[in-house]
């Protein structure tokens, strides 16, 4: 079994195919085999690589709630990659995965060839904020006293995945099953945490200006949580672009896995040919019609 010590904690991965090094990190409801639609498209031309974060068996579940942080996911990425004796990858993460990617860009730009950002944006909205701590504390509670195929019974059928379930019952069968199967205390620490301490999107602005690294953000255009966020990082991050999946919730490299597979080939191979580039200042001229610097 493939494990790599990282930060005092061992990490399970698995990695297919070889080339350029693709790593892919996971949401809270799932972990590497939620990739599974992306290692049998990416490992066609990339070294695709992924792991189960801290609290997620095999993987080590460490018992100290301080031993799960925002900060800490993005040092279990580059500790991974210090592990692998690699020095520059392209990442691509979900949600929870998805903030552990755009941090890990902002804090080690030099790492990171390029930067997928989906389904990121849950607990971001300021005046939601005190609302969205105590839902995560009620569940890392369910998880604990209700064990964790009971709550992933709850958590499984969330307003950002009832989409899941409509469209593909077999697919969301499979992630149920997969949840089911977690580790109901790797669960709690976890949304206790990252989740209820990690910042917001929207405090990030001045160094989302900063960012150069290639950056796609994608989301489901019904997954509420990361509409606004998803266009904040877009306006911000000047080397952004945004997909936006219709009629779809979070979980949308599982639920949209040939549109997901196609935006981020597309991106990775823009990236690749160095044709991805800054946005052009002139289409911020400040008018719907004018450009820049004419007389109004």
């Amino acid at each position: 079994m493939p494990v790599a010590s990282v930060n005092g904690t061992k990490l399970y991965y698995e990695e297919h195919g070889q080339g350029v090094p693709l790593v892919f990190v996971h949401e809270f409801a799932g972990e590497l085999r939620s990739w599974a639609p992306q290692a049998s498209c990416f490992a066609r031309r990339y070294r695709t690589i992924a792991y189960n974060a801290r609290g997620y068996p095999p993987s080590e579940v460490p018992d100290d709630v301080t031993a799960y942080s925002q900060q800490q996911a993005v040092e279990d990425i580059r500790g991974l990659l210090d592990a692998l004796g690699i020095d520059r990858a392209h990442v691509c993460g979900l949600s929870m995965g998805g903030y552990a990617t755009l941090h890990f860009g902002l804090a080690y730009p030099q790492r990171a060839l390029s930067l997928v950002v989906a389904g990121c944006g849950y607990g971001s909205v300021m005046a939601e904020r005190a609302q969205f701590r105590k839902d995560a504390e009620l569940t890392a509670q369910r998880f604990e006293k209700d064990g964790m195929a009971a709550a992933a019974e709850v958590y499984a059928r969330g307003p950002a995945r009832v989409q899941f379930m409509d469209k593909d019952p077999r697919g969301w069968q499979e992630f149920f099953d997969l949840l089911a199967k977690g580790s109901a205390k790797g669960h709690a620490l976890t949304l206790r945490g990252v989740q209820m301490t990690r910042p917001s999107v929207f405090e990030l602005g001045d160094r989302l200006e900063k960012l150069e690294v290639p950056t796609l953000i994608m989301t489901g255009d019904e997954d509420e949580p990361c509409l606004e966020p998803s266009l904040f990082m877009k306006r911000k991050i000047p080397t952004a672009g945004l997909v936006v999946i219709p009629k779809s919730g979070h979980a949308i490299n599982l639920e949209e896995p040939e549109a997901f597979n196609r935006a981020v080939l597309d991106f990775l191979t823009a990236v690749d040919q160095g044709r991805w580039t800054r946005r052009n200042p002139a289409s911020l001229s400040g008018s719907a019609i004018l450009p820049a610097g004419v007389r109004r």
